[in-house]
């Protein structure tokens, strides 16, 4: 079922974002060369319990940890691990949830270890511009379709790269998973009419090689590139309003300036 949200539910919403914005800030100089990705786990979790926010993630179907830190080939669902020591050059995806008494926020941003190559500085690039083009589209009337279609245009049809199928936005608040589905790939003027008040993801999951995944790791979670490709992935919790979309998972107020609320 899709909900609308109300103003004060959105207010709230906007709270939750901005903690998890926050956080995503924070990470920024904490990943560096020679640090595990599960410090990035440990700095999620003091993070929220220093700002009165629940990590979401944690018990969902299972899942055991606050993030998911994915590397290099891993498009999505890594593990935050003690022994996995990032280097140089490494691509990191930190995808996390925020709980802020009972409203729901979802973002993940990529980050480059030390100084990335040309071709992860280019997929970055790449994949944060599909972001926000499909953030472009998410306006009242527009329909589901809009949003992956230009995402996929610019990833694949002008860039060569692999737009992920495997894995989509929805719908979110009050629970972490709802209607709509928001693929990032489709057809423009295909699929449900986009309405005020509607909370959803969009998550572009961009590889340098194939789109196809494979999802075969033992743990049971983990998604890989099928031909271990670099793959990055950015992503936005927003609300459709009558006077466009509006990001509610900020981290720049300046970049971000057209897409603030006003309230």
């Amino acid at each position: 079922m899709i909900t609308l949200k109300s103003p004060r539910e959105i207010a709230e919403m906007a709270k939750s974002g901005a903690i998890l914005a926050g956080m995503h800030q924070g990470l920024q100089n904490i990943i560096k060369p020679g640090i595990s990705s599960w410090e990035i786990e440990e700095f999620a979790r003091k993070y929220y319990r220093q700002h009165d926010a629940v990590a979401a993630q944690i018990g969902f179907e299972g899942y055991k940890y606050a993030t998911c830190v994915s590397v290099n080939d891993e498009i999505c669902h890594g593990f935050p691990r003690k022994s996995l020591i990032l280097k140089n050059g490494d691509l990191v995806k930190v995808d996390t949830v925020v709980d802020y008494h009972g409203a729901m926020s979802d973002s993940c941003w990529s980050y480059a270890v030390g100084t990335p190559s040309p071709e992860v500085a280019k997929l970055m690039d790449v994949t944060k511009k599909a972001l926000y083009l499909g953030i472009d589209q998410a306006k009242v009337g527009k329909r589901i379709g809009d949003i992956g279609a230009v995402i996929q245009h610019y990833t694949e049809d002008e860039n060569g790269y692999g737009d992920v199928r495997e894995f989509v936005g929805h719908g979110i608040g009050p629970t972490m998973h709802e209607s709509p589905n928001v693929p990032h790939y489709g057809e423009a003027g295909h699929g449900l009419r986009l309405r005020a008040g509607m909370t959803i993801t969009i998550e572009p999951m961009i590889n340098i090689g194939t789109w196809k995944a494979e999802m075969d790791d033992p743990n049971g979670w983990t998604a890989r590139t099928a031909d271990g490709s670099l793959s990055c992935q950015y992503e936005h919790t927003l609300v459709i309003t009558d006077d466009g979309p509006k990001i509610l998972t900020s981290q720049d107020a300046t970049f971000d300036q057209k897409y603030l609320l006003n309230y």
